[in-house]
């Protein structure tokens, strides 16, 4: 267990690990914390500022699902209490990038900038595993009116037979967000709701499915 005296170079090498295991970048966690790219860089190698602030402690540890004191906050009185909330939620990457729902995007990287949490009872409710999914914003008009710029997006990346409905797919190294639909003879069609775009006829195998469109999130 980790307390309010564990040692700051603890606190740098916890960090270090946690970001490993949720496949995140210093750079990146920097930003998620609203700091320069090397902020937290200049932390864990040469312990500059000497110790984290109590907001960018809260706010990694609520991206971690960890609590503070593993990031040198004080210990938390009722660690049961915390454990069963880290049971009933979880907590879903949202990755730096763009599901384009027009010409195309072209991802320059997929590490997290954030998440999303969930109740777990809900996600099981859905048949979705958590470990398969992650969300990204969608850029562009295409999928309009069921999905407009800016929504959020829930993608299901776990691995199944393809079958029609709303997916992210990748096209010539561009990420779309299309309606799916199997066609005959191998081939599949990428659709677009917004009726000004048209449908997209492909073979299967010049596209990537990342995964199926789960759940959005907009603004009204």
């Amino acid at each position: 267990m980790y307390g309010c005296g564990m040692d700051n170079a603890d606190v740098r090498s916890r960090l270090t690990v946690l970001a490993a295991q949720r496949g995140a970048s210093l750079a990146q966690l920097s930003a998620l914390i609203d700091r320069n790219s090397s902020y937290l860089q200049q932390f864990v190698r040469k312990g500059s500022p000497r110790k984290l602030e109590e907001g960018d402690r809260r706010r990694l540890a609520e991206f971690f699902g960890v609590t503070e004191s593993e990031l040198g906050g004080p210990e938390e009185k009722n660690v049961t209490v915390g454990r069963i909330q880290r049971a009933d939620w979880v907590d879903v990457p949202r990755l730096a990038l763009g599901a384009s729902a027009g010409p195309g995007a072209f991802p320059a990287g997929e590490g997290p900038i954030g998440a999303f949490r969930f109740a777990a009872r809900w996600l099981r409710g859905q048949g979705l595993d958590p470990a398969m999914l992650s969300a990204i914003a969608v850029a562009g008009d295409s999928m309009e009116p069921t999905l407009r710029d800016g929504d959020e997006i829930l993608v299901d990346k776990t691995p199944r037979p393809l079958r029609d409905g709303i997916h992210v797919v990748r096209l010539d190294e561009a990420l779309l967000v299309k309606r799916v639909e199997l066609l005959r003879g191998g081939h599949v069609a990428l659709a677009s709701d917004n009726p000004a775009y048209r449908t997209i006829e492909v073979p299967m195998g010049e596209i990537g499915v990342v995964g199926r469109v789960v759940w959005k999130s907009g603004r009204l």
